[in-house]
């Protein structure tokens, strides 16, 4: 697996503090981007937290599950949370060591009692001892909170700056992505009181902890309940691996509600967002459709990955976007004259360098900045070079009703159907159903219409699903 290694630096450990004035949660901040450019140690957030318990439970959730290999867990995990400010909120977020499990906690203005919360997005530190610190922290007592230095001057003790050097596997970057375009399709599915959320959660199995469980169930909302079902029945949202829910125990004796997305329930198992509604926060846990299952690998952004002006489009939206906690296509649209459809495939480009996640409980995209280019998740994505190495060796052939890939000596059929959409006679296509994205196959066939729409003038949708020539 290629990976890189991310430094962090920062200028002191993290820790919660004992002084005359009360206690503080300093969480300091490495390098990050903001509305200035880049900043070596910058500066969102000085205040006090509302409710300073459960705050301290939920952040110590989110750098729990970024310590977490849930599937498989044989090596230790550990990548500092990121942390945005987006002006009216900060989001602190994590991926499990798996990648199957997406953790943010959104800490809203009502959560928050201080000065103006600043724009940009960077990496915090997380240390052993200030996790332990989060766990002492109650309910009643206050707590200030600051994320970033107060001076720059501020050095450790000797002098010498804290510096983390952590591998970053690239499934880790491309499973920011994969989350924005999965969590775009949910809705919400249940919603129940803090009672109910404390009797379900606790119901759940606890799970082996050697290998991670491969068991699936559904949950489906019946009441004010929520109970188990066997199948996927109309409003059922599927719950992959149950175990993973284990970290939303820690905050149950804050919660206010429980909230479950999920998408239209259908013959397989799918990712879902469990969210716990807390005094002027928000936790969710996005799990993937299976426990030895990353987000990685859903193939969700392949489509808009294949068009042929992805790039340009993605260009224009990026350079107006300014940290915006809710961005709305169809405004985009009408700044930048694109087509919505077009819009939401740029938005989906710059997902997969990590710019772009989803708010299941606005139902809306929000504006984060990490350090990665676009082209390195498209560069590592073995199907799209796949496809691209297909388009290359001249193994397409359009033809009415979809076209003819040939491989070696296999030939593969890919058909399109009513709503546009290809199938592929593949193993692939067999096993998942489009389930994981379209397979290498059906993605070279639309690299080629995309091509031949730009040829003859013709006008694409941009959402990687345009029907082959002959086919309109």
């Amino acid at each position: 697996m290629t990976q890189a290694v991310q430094t962090y630096t920062y200028l002191r450990s993290s820790a919660v503090r004992d002084s005359s004035a009360g206690r503080s949660l300093a969480l300091e901040t490495s390098g990050g981007a903001t509305p200035a450019g880049a900043a070596a140690n910058p500066r969102f957030f000085n205040g006090f937290l509302t409710a300073p318990g459960a705050a301290a439970a939920a952040l110590l959730t989110v750098a729990d599950v970024a310590a977490t290999r849930y599937y498989q867990p044989l090596r230790p995990a550990s990548i500092d949370p990121v942390v945005t400010a987006n002006g009216d909120r900060l989001r602190f977020e994590s991926f499990s060591g798996c990648c199957g499990v997406h953790a943010r906690l959104d800490v809203l203005a009502e959560g928050l009692d201080g000065d103006d919360i600043g724009h940009g997005t960077t990496n915090v530190d997380v240390n052993h001892p200030l996790r332990e610190a989060l766990g002492l922290i109650g309910p009643a007592d206050p707590l200030h909170l600051s994320v970033g230095p107060k001076e720059l001057a501020v050095t450790t003790v000797d002098g010498r700056r804290v510096e983390k050097r952590v591998p970053l596997p690239d499934r880790w970057l491309r499973g920011f992505a994969e989350t924005q375009v999965l969590a775009a399709a949910f809705d919400l599915r249940a919603e129940v009181s803090a009672a109910e959320a404390v009797r379900f959660l606790r119901s759940l199995p606890r799970g082996s902890g050697r290998s991670g469980t491969r068991s699936t169930q559904w949950v489906v909302a019946a009441g004010r309940a929520l109970r188990p079902t066997s199948r996927p029945v109309p409003g059922a949202v599927c719950l992959a691996g149950p175990e993973r829910l284990a970290g939303l125990q820690s905050v149950l004796r804050h919660a206010v509600a429980l909230r479950v997305y999920g998408p239209p329930a259908g013959p397989s198992a799918t990712a879902a967002v469990w969210e716990v509604v807390l005094p002027g926060m928000r936790l969710s846990l996005m799990l993937s459709p299976d426990a030895a299952r990353g987000f990685s690998g859903e193939g969700g952004v392949l489509p808009a990955l294949a068009t042929e002006h992805a790039d340009a489009d993605a260009e224009l939206v990026s350079a107006l976007l300014a940290w915006e906690p809710r961005i709305d296509p169809a405004e985009l649209a009408e700044q930048t004259e694109l087509t919505t459809d077009r819009v939401r495939a740029a938005l989906t480009r710059l997902g997969t360098a990590g710019q772009i996640g989803y708010d299941t409980a606005e139902a809306a995209y929000f504006h984060r900045q990490l350090p990665y280019d676009s082209g390195r998740a498209e560069a590592q994505n073995p199907r799209l070079r796949a496809a691209r190495a297909l388009v290359a060796a001249g193994a397409v052939r359009l033809e009415g009703g979809g076209a003819v890939v040939t491989v070696d000596d296999h030939v593969q059929r890919v058909r399109v159907g009513p709503d546009g959409r290809l199938s592929c006679t593949c193993l692939w296509w067999a096993k998942y159903r489009g389930g994981r994205g379209p397979c290498k196959h059906a993605l070279a066939v639309s690299l080629c219409s995309h091509q031949g729409a730009a040829a003859d003038g013709r006008v694409e949708d941009g959402t990687g699903s345009t029907a082959v020539e002959g086919t309109r």
